[in-house]
């Protein structure tokens, strides 16, 4: 028996049946891992909770992201009421990242670290390769989803999340384009749309270089690295995104990035830097620069020594690794529960 199960389920129609649907399908996880006897059961989530439900500054955020993107607003209005919870229950959960806590609350509440991403450009006829570890708390363990969307408007698109979010943490959409985020720590929240609305318009994004317009809003409330990638192009750009900037990079060479800010133009932004990813960062690093990548992309991802795989031991968990290798006509996917449990998900999907 699976010690992580990946439930894959199916979503059409609005974006509130959308949202329904997906809701629906995480309604006891939601009750169990996340909100149990209306308390979350994260204690970080339990203190940005008591700080700012009911807060004008969270009013803001909403405001700015049905202003910006009423119809993803409505999906996770449709998480709420499939899942059985009040819609500002839900909506905190997505904006977590946009609220500062507390002065005095331990740093050991703070968020963990998560992911670690990996992108290796086309060599010959061959694709282009976008590989990721997606971590987060333990409580998530087993009960994530794989979600495959038909909307009535825009592109369909798949991605995988946790119990009440928005699936976007990584996906593809039939446009062909692929992304995947990584948690970053950057000192420049500001109200705004949260990151996750933001993630979740990139899935509807008909090309690349739509989805970097997306990232180049000013109206930003906070940030993710993403790597983003084109099957018709198999162009791969590395975008960090905080929320008063955005830097892209053309990968023309191997790279990885764990959950600090990396490149110059972004010198003078502060950030938190945690041990656990500079950590991941220099070995990720070191791996590819020594050939790693030619036994495949979980020969890093599923290092356990640094370690890069996160195996429940510190205060994170990979809960999926994905491998999506991008071609001109179609993007074949992979998507592994942990090292001794491979492809428990794959397919292909056609660009159109």
């Amino acid at each position: 028996m699976s010690r992580n199960p990946i439930r894959r389920i199916r979503a059409k129609g609005d974006a509130f049946s959308i949202g329904f649907g997906i809701g629906q399908a995480t309604a006891s996880s939601f009750r169990e891992r996340v909100f149990r006897e209306r308390v979350f059961v994260n204690e970080q989530h339990q203190v940005l909770n008591a700080r700012w439900r009911g807060s004008d500054y969270l009013k803001t955020l909403e405001s700015a992201s049905r202003a910006a993107y009423p119809r993803y607003v409505r999906e996770i209005e449709g998480i709420a009421a499939g899942a059985g919870q009040d819609f500002e229950t839900v909506f905190l959960l997505h904006c977590m990242d946009e609220l500062s806590l507390p002065e005095g609350v331990s740093p050991a509440t703070k968020t963990i670290d998560r992911c670690t991403s990996l992108l290796k450009p086309a060599e010959g006829d061959g694709p282009a390769v976008i590989a990721h570890n997606e971590d987060g708390g333990a409580e998530s363990l087993g009960a994530c989803l794989w979600v495959e969307v038909e909307p009535d408007e825009g592109p369909a698109w798949s991605g995988f999340g946790t119990p009440g979010i928005l699936p976007t943490y990584f996906g593809l959409n039939e446009a062909g384009l692929v992304q995947a985020n990584n948690h970053i720590r950057p000192n420049d929240l500001k109200p705004g749309v949260p990151r996750e609305i933001i993630s979740r318009a990139i899935l509807s994004a008909k090309g690349l270089d739509e989805a970097i317009e997306i990232l180049k809003r000013k109206d930003r409330a906070s940030g993710y690295h993403h790597n983003l990638g084109e099957a018709k192009t198999r162009r791969l750009v590395s975008v960090e995104a905080p929320a008063s900037g955005c830097v892209v990079r053309e990968v023309v060479s191997p790279r990885a990035h764990a959950n600090h800010l990396l490149y110059g133009e972004l010198d003078g932004l502060e950030q938190t830097i945690t041990l656990s990813s500079r950590n991941r960062q220099e070995a990720a690093d070191r791996m590819i620069a020594e050939g790693a990548l030619a036994r495949g992309a979980e020969a890093v991802l599923f290092n356990e020594t640094t370690p890069i795989y996160a195996n429940g031991s510190g205060d994170s968990q990979t809960l999926a690794t994905s491998v999506f290798a991008l071609f001109p006509d179609r993007i074949e996917w992979h998507v592994h529960a942990a090292p001794d449990e491979r492809d428990v998900l794959s397919g292909t999907m056609r660009v159109v």
